[in-house]
Parts: C-alpha cells; structure tokens; sequence
C-alpha cells in the first residue's frame, strides 16, 4: 500500500478571505445603456480612410477591367464559333449595360433630390432671417413644387394656393406653408419613427441571439432613415441612403446623444415592473428610444422647413407610441426632446 505524499509547505497557505474579487462578471445591477443602438451608430457614423477608399476604388477598377476583357473575349470566342450565339450574347451584355446606366442615373436623380431638399430648407431660413415677403412667396412655390406628383398632397397644396395670396407677411406665409405642408408628412414620418422603435426593441428584448440586436437596429435605422427622406421628397437611392445615414449618426455620435439612453429607461417606461425585472426588456426600451432620436434627427435633416410653428417630436412620445402593449403601459415620467 502507498504512502501518501506530503508536502511541506514554508509559508501558511493564504486564506479564502484573501482572495481578490472577480471582476470580470456582467455587472447586472447597472441600468441599461442600449449597448446594439451604440454600436450600431458607431459602425454606421464610422468615416473610412482615404487609404482605404484608394484600394476600394483600384480594385473596383481593376474588376471591372478584367470582367471587361474577359466579357469582350468570351462574346469575340461565340462569335468565330457560332454567330447566333455570339450577338444572343451581345444582346444580354448591352441589356446589362443599359440596367447599370439606368441605375447610376437613378442614384444622380437620388442626391439631387436631396440637395434639393437641402437648398429648399436653406432659402425657407434666409427668407425668414430677412423677413422677405416676395423672397417668401418664392420660396413657398419651390416648396410647393416639391409635392406636384404626390395626389395625396393634392389637398393642401390646394389650400396653400388658395390663402397664401392672402398673406401679407412673411411669417404668417411661412407658418401657413409649413402647416398645410408638413402636418401631414410630420404624421407620417412619426409612423414610420415609431414601426422601427418597436421592431428594434422587439428584437432586443426577445431574440437572445448574439449580435441579432445590433443588425436589427442597423437596418431598421437605415430603413427608418430612408422612408423619413422619401416622405419629405429626397426619395433617396442605396448610395444616397448610406451617405444620408451616416450624416445623421455622425451627427448624434458627435453630440453625444446615442451615448445618453441610460436615463430613458425610467422616463419611457415610469418605472415599469418588466424593466426592472428583465435586464433585456430594459435594453429593448433603450434601443427604442435610442431609434426615436435618430429618426428625429433624420426629420430635422431631411425636412425640408425648419420647426417653426410645429412642434417637434419628442422621444418619450414616439416611444410610448411605439411600445404601448409591448412591455406593458406606463405613465411617461417626463419630456425629454433630442
């Protein structure tokens, strides 16, 4: 029979009590800080190097070369070996050709209509700044003209036509066009603000999968971002949705404001049982209302009036809107804007 082994120690071995604390467990007593919505803000505001556009733009001209002359000598081989197939070929290329110029023109057509929203806003501001009423009356037909092939628009660019002679100054022209006008269009992009609050705060609060929330909250804020501009007139292409999201998220990543959520928690939901009880609910409510402010900040960018004599969205009334019957009522506890 073996002896058991025995060691002598020369120091006393060190207490439990001794042992230092683990940190590296999930602190859960902290409230929620919408961890997808920032993430999501950050990659989509996040500007690329010239470096790196340099190798994007060599290697998409040095794809397309190749495909080019791989394309030219595939058609010139059918045409030495069966010329019905070689134009049958050079009829599919010249329909593919003809679908990327309609395309490329489309993205044009897409970032002058945002431009045009831009230059639309800008005259509206230094129409007001130097109280110009024929300045005024100008601008409000260019506004006018933005809407000419909308027939749900019909009706109050008829109103507008039919009173604004009757104005005879500049405020009260520019508060009756941005009444009859934007009412309508406030009303629809809060729709649209509210449908991606609550789908990403759906998301975040039930789909545990990793990294699920932050692609849900990406693409439902593009999308948001998207329909907010086709509302107001810069029906905007994929190049011209990317480049109006990332000056929306740059902007609030800047500001600091997807960094602020942790206070929204209890101002949305007024201290809701299920917040306080379920971390991811918690998120999920902060998510949401982290999307209501990019989608107010895509109205103020895309609206083609300033808030003058409307009132902007809030985000605790998007929110709630949006999240009524998801996680339970609550009273809001409070107004916070953007």
């Amino acid at each position: 029979m073996r002896k058991p082994l025995i060691v002598d120690l020369d120091e006393a071995p060190a207490s439990p009590a001794e042992a230092p604390p683990v940190t590296d467990l999930p602190d859960y007593d902290a409230p929620p800080q919408g961890r997808a919505m920032q993430i999501a803000a950050r990659l989509a505001a996040r500007p690329s190097s010239r470096l790196s556009r340099f190798f994007w733009q060599a290697a998409g001209a040095l794809v397309s070369f190749l495909a080019s002359v791989a394309a030219w000598r595939f058609v010139e081989g059918l045409f030495a070996s069966n010329p019905l197939l070689g134009w049958l070929a050079t009829v599919l290329f010249a329909a593919f050709l003809l679908a990327a110029v309609l395309i490329a023109l489309r993205e044009l057509a897409a970032f002058a209509r945002l431009g045009r929203l831009d230059k639309v806003h800008r005259e509206v501001s230094e129409a007001a700044q130097a109280d110009d009423l024929a300045r005024a009356r100008k601008v409000v037909d260019h506004l006018a003209g933005l809407y000419a092939r909308r027939p749900e628009m019909d009706w109050p660019r008829r109103n507008l036509t039919d009173r604004a002679p009757e104005q005879l100054d500049t405020e009260t022209l520019l508060t009756l066009a941005e009444t009859e006008l934007m009412t309508p269009l406030d009303a629809a992009a809060r729709l649209e603000i509210e449908a991606a609050a609550r789908t990403v705060a759906t998301v975040t609060a039930l789909v545990p999968l990793a990294l699920a929330d932050v692609f849900t909250a990406l693409t439902a804020n593009l999308r948001m971002i998207r329909r907010v501009a086709e509302i107001y007139g810069g029906r905007a292409g994929t190049l011209g949705a990317l480049r109006l999201a990332r000056t929306v998220m740059t902007h609030l990543v800047a500001t600091g404001a997807v960094a602020a959520g942790d206070d929204l928690i209890e101002t949305v939901t007024g201290g809701h049982l299920f917040a306080k009880l379920s971390r991811r609910f918690g998120e999920g409510v902060v998510n949401g209302a982290l999307t209501a402010r990019v989608g107010v900040a895509a109205i103020e960018v895309c609206r083609p009036m300033p808030f003058r004599a409307l009132q902007k969205p809030r985000v605790t009334n998007l929110t709630g809107r949006a999240l009524t019957g998801l996680f339970g009522k609550g009273k809001p506890a409070g107004e916070e804007s953007l």
